[in-house]
């Protein structure tokens, strides 16, 4: 009874970030809801026969329901800023330490290799990408480590910053970049196909995830699919979110969240959060030592995949150093990268460990 009472208090605290600190509210509010839900007395909705049940055996983890939320984002996202600045592939690939990082603590921890996966692509900051990989790899820890990824999403802003400022000087962060290039309909139209043929030679096991990805973005771009487009980032990532929010927060009940290793998996996951942005800035650093135009180090936090949230802190540190340096669309190179860069390397781990 005092674990449904911890539990309803944790739905409580996830549904009120949600609707008063805006928090990643179309997230955290459904899951705080579900696990409320799951742990009221005499409650039914956790179990296998139950609305819940179904939604988590025929959606979640037949993977249907991720994939799908990766067609709407695909069709949401615009990969012109990676495009017209390619160099900034290497800081959302750069960004991926985190989740190597949070992988070997877990495995130092006693974990399995499947679950310090699992716990590790946490740090790739995409709660469909970290919910696919546990559904495959270490279903048990599915409610911890999707809980991990979407309530660290959405604190970004403030994890993010001090670790930023740590690894930059103030002439660092006031660093301005040239404006980018105007990227081409022929590019753009292009781009998607190439992608889902070369990730299906290098990473098959990736292809589910940059397939939906790619296929929602051609939507978006080829002109003539625009219904399609608007349907797949609009009513069906609406649909598709509600049931992923409310049931993983149904698989939030006491007796198999409050235990050792959930509390195990939210540290790690931070970890994972800090050293992907870490890694993105380092990587940026390093590459204006051989670069004659320098690129603002900032940009390489926003390498983990939290789009747009970790590109609008790095605009926002940088408008504090100066109010007339706006980075963001360059920031947007590095954070539509890093979906990519986190959908690969899921592929690989699944590839090795499934």
């Amino acid at each position: 009874m005092i674990g449904n009472i911890i539990m309803i208090s944790v739905g409580l605290t996830l549904v009120y970030l949600g609707i008063y600190k805006k928090m990643e509210p179309l997230l955290l509010v459904p899951i705080g809801l579900g696990a409320i839900l799951v742990n009221l007395p005499g409650s039914e909705l956790g179990s296998e026969n139950s609305i819940f049940g179904y939604f988590l055996k025929y959606l979640i983890h037949t993977e249907i329901a991720p994939l799908l939320i990766f067609l709407g984002l695909g069709a949401l996202t615009d990969f012109s800023p990676v495009l017209a600045n390619p160099k900034t592939f290497l800081l959302g690939a750069a960004a991926q330490i985190g989740i190597f990082a949070a992988l070997l603590s877990a495995l130092f921890l006693g974990f399995s290799p499947q679950e310090a996966a699992s716990i590790g692509i946490i740090g790739g900051a995409d709660g469909p990408t970290t919910i696919y990989t546990t559904t495959i790899l270490a279903p048990h820890l599915l409610a911890a480590t999707a809980v991990a990824a979407y309530s660290y999403m959405s604190l970004v802003p403030i994890i993010q910053p001090p670790i930023i400022k740590a690894l930059t000087s103030r002439e660092e962060r006031m660093i301005r970049m040239r404006q980018l290039r105007v990227v081409s309909k022929k590019e753009k139209i292009v781009f998607p196909i190439v992608t889902i043929i070369v990730t299906g030679i290098v990473a098959p096991k990736a292809l589910p995830l940059i397939g939906m990805l790619m296929v929602g973005n051609l939507f978006r771009e080829s002109g003539v699919t625009d219904r399609l487009a608007k349907g797949a980032s609009e009513e069906l990532m609406n649909i598709m979110t509600i049931i992923l929010g409310l049931t993983i927060g149904s698989t939030m009940r006491a007796e198999s969240f409050l235990t050792q290793k959930t509390i195990l998996v939210l540290i790690l996951g931070i970890l994972a959060f800090a050293a992907a942005t870490g890694g993105g800035v380092i990587l940026a650093k390093f590459m204006n030592i051989f670069l004659a135009e320098k690129i603002n180090p900032m940009i390489g936090a926003a390498g983990v995949s939290a789009v747009p949230m970790s590109a609008r802190v790095v605009q926002k540190l940088a408008i504090e150093e100066d109010p007339q340096n706006h980075i963001l669309m360059h920031a947007m190179g590095p954070n539509v990268a890093g979906v990519i860069g986190s959908a690969v390397v899921a592929g690989i781990l699944i590839s090795l460990l499934g």
